[in-house]
């Protein structure tokens, strides 16, 4: 297969692959912290050919990163939906380890911890925030305090890290560190009552998904008279001259 065969098909699965990413943002569009991505295409070279196909380079997507501009603030009015306005992740405790999210949407699970809606806990500088009291009123101060009444039930640990863009997502709005060191947040400022909403633009993918589809139409395109109409003619002109 000729290296022009190579480069169109390539083209072709790295835009499909970016389409799929395209549209999980598009998806995720009403999701609470939801973070978009951002990839570029590169040229990956094919050690594996020899000087005959010394044109055989693949075209394909370069690290995901994570766009991390925030989402605007929207009020609910629900004492347990919290936004942190400017840098910061809230910690979660799940089975693979602490997770981030930006996404404050929280409840509380039957032991009255302070929950994630999947029960997972949301972590507290000193332990499980528990808000013991049924009866007493439930309010977050700015700074992440938690007050059940007139008792302080914990204190929200709140993180960041030195390139957050770099951060692994595993599962809508839930990160793994990525190899990263989580640290301290030295003035973190959380909203209650408030959710921080997607930083998705729907008219920016719309129009990324025209340009990502027109580029794989004009590769489909170019497969096709390479292989239907030069090859065709090769193939012509050895006959006759065989």
């Amino acid at each position: 297969m000729a290296g022009s065969h190579y480069i169109a098909l390539s083209g072709l699965r790295a835009r499909a692959d970016e389409l799929d990413r395209i549209a999980a943002d598009i998806a995720n569009i009403g999701t609470a912290g939801y973070k978009g991505e951002r990839q570029a295409r590169v040229a990956a070279e094919r050690g594996a050919f020899d000087a005959r196909l010394d044109s055989a380079i693949d075209t394909t997507l370069a690290e995901v990163r994570l766009d991390m501009t925030d989402g605007a603030l929207a009020p609910t009015g629900r004492a347990l939906d919290l936004a942190i306005d400017g840098e910061g992740f809230f910690v979660i405790e799940t089975p693979g380890g602490d997770r981030y999210t930006r996404n404050g949407h929280f409840t509380l699970d039957a032991g009255r911890r302070l929950v994630t809606e999947d029960g997972h806990p949301v972590k507290g500088v000193d332990g499980p925030i528990v808000l013991a009291d049924p009866e007493g009123e439930i309010t977050v101060d700015a700074d992440g305090a938690v007050w059940n009444g007139v008792t302080k039930a914990g204190q929200i640990a709140i993180v960041r890290f030195d390139d957050p863009t770099r951060l692994v997502r595993e599962q809508g709005t839930l990160f793994a560190a990525g190899g990263q060191e989580p640290l301290a947040t030295a003035s973190p400022v959380v909203r209650a009552g408030s959710l921080e909403q997607s930083n998705v633009s729907i008219a920016e993918r719309i129009a990324a998904i025209t340009s990502v589809s027109r580029g794989f139409e004009a590769l489909q395109r170019a497969i096709s008279l390479v292989m239907n109409d030069v090859d065709g003619r090769a193939i012509e002109q050895l006959g006759r001259r065989g």
